[in-house]
């Protein structure tokens, strides 16, 4: 296609030209998402809150204020009606019911099955206690961290320190900025989320790697050009592939998103972001952190060290 025709040629764009400006962002935007995070804190799914969560079908159409009144006799705490679709037949109930046990669970989901009477088609029953939800978000921060550990630990192995430290800065930029945004649109945050954060990281690091091999291989390739504009051309290098790359995958995401439905929101919404946030941290994070390093002195250092250098 002509309108992509331009995405494929070589560019030299001086990307380093914002750095500033892009320090800036990155700060501001880190420092609100933090706030975010600290005072608004979450909108827990079942999965770490606990609680119940039902997904019925009626043959009619649902009046949620009717359904509400008649949950009220219910003994489960707060109850949250959601419509599912557009028809108005689908919606989903969850209840915190942090107070009972599972046996205690089970008892008010019958009583809420006997007061939706016939004629409901029961999509999905779901019921976590409090202790595990608990367990879950534990697990949940543990698996993100070793994930984040690991990744640096591969990169450093693959390049060098000064490439894993810009990596793990640029993996923990995209993780925060990304949580702040589940805060502030308050979207659910369960296990399927945390998948989400993960499978981002995994992305944000394949495009970070991409450039960092393009950066070794110029570093070797061109011995007298300057450091920076070494950096600069690297990003022009391969910027039609992440340029594609994220294109191609936020489409994907988008229409997730927008088709998905209320059970993959959640994840869909922080893939778009997060290809976004990432892609932008791959060159104005992870590759322009390298500034701070003579990367040269180290590849010399690391041949002298090992005549054949890091292993690829």
């Amino acid at each position: 296609m002509k309108l992509f025709k331009w995405i494929t040629k070589d560019t030299n764009i001086n990307f380093l030209g914002a750095e500033k400006l892009t320090y800036g962002i990155s700060i501001v935007a880190f420092v609100l998402s933090i706030l975010v995070i600290s005072f608004k804190g979450f909108n827990y799914g079942i999965d770490f809150a606990g609680g119940i969560l039902m997904e019925i079908k009626s043959e009619n159409q649902i009046d949620l204020e009717e359904l509400r009144s008649k949950l009220n006799s219910v003994d489960v705490g707060e109850i949250n009606l959601q419509t599912i679709g557009d028809t108005g037949t689908e919606v989903m109930i969850r209840a915190e019911a942090d107070n009972l046990d599972e046996r205690g669970q089970m008892a008010a989901v019958n009583n809420i099955k006997q007061i939706l009477g016939e004629g409901i088609d029961y999509r999905k029953v779901e019921l976590v206690g409090p202790q595990v939800g608990d367990e879950l978000k534990i697990a949940g921060a543990v698996a993100s961290v070793i994930a984040m550990l690991a990744i640096a630990a591969y990169i450093w192995v693959r390049f060098e320190w000064q490439f894993a430290f810009g990596a793990l800065i640029g993996l923990f930029h995209d993780i925060i900025i990304t949580l702040g945004l589940l805060s502030a649109f308050g979207m659910d945050f369960s296990l399927t989320t945390i998948a989400a954060i993960l499978t981002l990281a995994g992305y944000s690091v394949n495009d970070t790697v991409v450039t960092y091999d393009r950066i070794r291989e110029n570093l070797r390739k061109f011995t007298r050009m300057p450091q920076r504009e070494l950096l600069n051309k690297s990003i022009n290098d391969i910027f039609s592939r992440t340029l594609l790359t994220g294109f191609t995958t936020l489409l994907a995401a988008i229409a997730l998103f927008i088709f998905g439905g209320d059970t993959l929101r959640s994840f869909s919404f922080t893939i778009v972001f997060g290809v976004l946030v990432g892609t932008y941290s791959s060159i104005y994070v992870s590759t322009v952190i390298l500034i701070w390093f003579d990367l040269r002195k180290t590849i010399e250092e690391q041949k002298n060290v090992n005549p054949f250098g890091n292993i690829d």
